[in-house]
């Protein structure tokens, strides 16, 4: 049971973020994420020696560093009373145990057989979506997912799944990506745009036919537009990427202003001083929508630079690897790591614990840094 566990410990945590996305099943995902942290700190506890190879491997030493930021943050300048901030520092440093124990044991299941499994997951999210909420063209859909965003988010991901798996497709695979492209741009997020011709361009790469693509792709959104439905498409053509991002940019930079060297604490991510927005717009600014700014304000400054410092210098060395070894079989997390930080200039990515993309970010990292390793010695 306990081997069980360490090898597919990752996926339960990835998939269970999507059940504490879903008002339903918010509270027996909430139950399920405790019980993990729980069961998971105990294994660490009983299983010293072991568990030491794998958290103190060189793979990993970039999330070691970073749950050290955290504890070091912590004692500086927080209260042993301070319940939330201690709760994520044990959150944080769980779930990145559990993603390295899991890459560890079952590298193989993560590298050939788990784009099936999240395609299938997504499938079943969206299937279910539209029999209970079949409503599609009503307004921006979400499906059984609490916000549209995130209900895009997950969509995008299944569809990227399916794209970058290797294998042959079938005709199955093919309604798959149909269906995953048509929710994520009925979600009416812009992110969509951003998603799709990079997924696209990773796999097939830039070609006359592909420009021509891509030109077949505009023109088909130009004809979207002219249609009354409230798509990505649309609200791109009317809003722009950012348009209403701004003013949370600007609360949320106005925020930092306040703490600017070293923040507002561990359990303050994606986060909005109040007291800098306008009463007007309390009810409307309520996070940063910027993971960049967003680990600003949690960190200050100092710290946050160094942990953005940390985790964009491993982006770049990943993704330089990537390229130089043409290892085709890991274009789906690449994808994942390309995209996560270019959609954190608009949703508060790579903070907080159990969402769901930001879940999937942390172990691309993870299992492309490991997956280096296993081919050259040096990091």
């Amino acid at each position: 049971m306990i081997k069980w566990l360490f090898k597919y410990g990752a996926i339960i945590f990835l998939f269970n973020t999507v059940l504490l996305s879903i008002k339903s099943t918010y509270f027996i995902g909430g139950q399920i994420f405790l019980l993990l942290m729980g069961v998971f700190l105990f294994l660490l506890l009983i299983n010293p020696k072991q568990i030491k190879k794998i958290l103190f491997h060189k793979a990993f030493s970039f999330l070691l560093i970073l749950n050290i930021i955290n504890i070091v943050y912590f004692l500086f300048f927080h209260k042993i009373s301070d319940y939330d901030a201690i709760k994520y520092i044990m959150a944080r440093g769980v779930q990145f145990s559990i993603i390295s124990i899991s890459i560890y044991y079952n590298y193989e299941y993560y590298k050939l057989k788990f784009l099936y499994h999240i395609s299938y997951f997504v499938f079943g999210i969206v299937a279910i979506s539209f029999v209970l909420d079949p409503f599609i063209f009503s307004e921006r859909y979400s499906g059984i997912i609490w916000n549209p965003n995130e209900f895009s988010s997950v969509s995008v991901i299944g569809f990227s799944a399916v794209l970058f798996n290797y294998k042959k497709k079938t005709n199955f695979d093919f309604f798959l990506l149909i269906l995953f492209l048509i929710f994520s741009f009925l979600s009416g997020s812009r992110g969509v745009l951003l998603a799709v011709p990079l997924a696209y361009f990773l796999k097939y790469g830039f070609s006359k036919r592909n420009i021509i693509y891509m030109l077949f792709f505009i023109v088909i959104c130009l004809w979207i537009i002219s249609l009354q439905i409230d798509t990505s498409i649309n609200r791109f053509a009317t809003q722009g990427l950012f348009n209403d991002r701004l003013f949370q940019y600007q609360y949320a930079y106005e925020t930092l202003m306040q703490k600017p060297f070293f923040g507002y604490g561990l359990d303050k991510y994606s986060y909005i001083d109040l007291f800098v927005v306008p009463k007007h717009l309390k009810n409307i600014i309520i996070g940063a929508h910027n993971g960049y700014l967003s680990i600003l304000v949690q960190y200050g400054f100092l710290f946050g630079s160094l942990v953005l410092g940390i985790v964009l210098r491993k982006v770049f060395l990943l993704t330089i690897n990537y390229y130089t070894m043409k290892d085709h079989e890991s274009n789906f997390y690449i994808f994942i790591l390309i995209y996560t930080l270019f959609a954190s200039f608009y949703e508060s990515l790579m903070t907080g614990v159990n969402g769901f993309h930001t879940a999937l970010f942390w172990f691309a990292l993870s299992f492309l840094s490991y997956s280096k390793l296993r081919k050259s010695d040096v990091i």
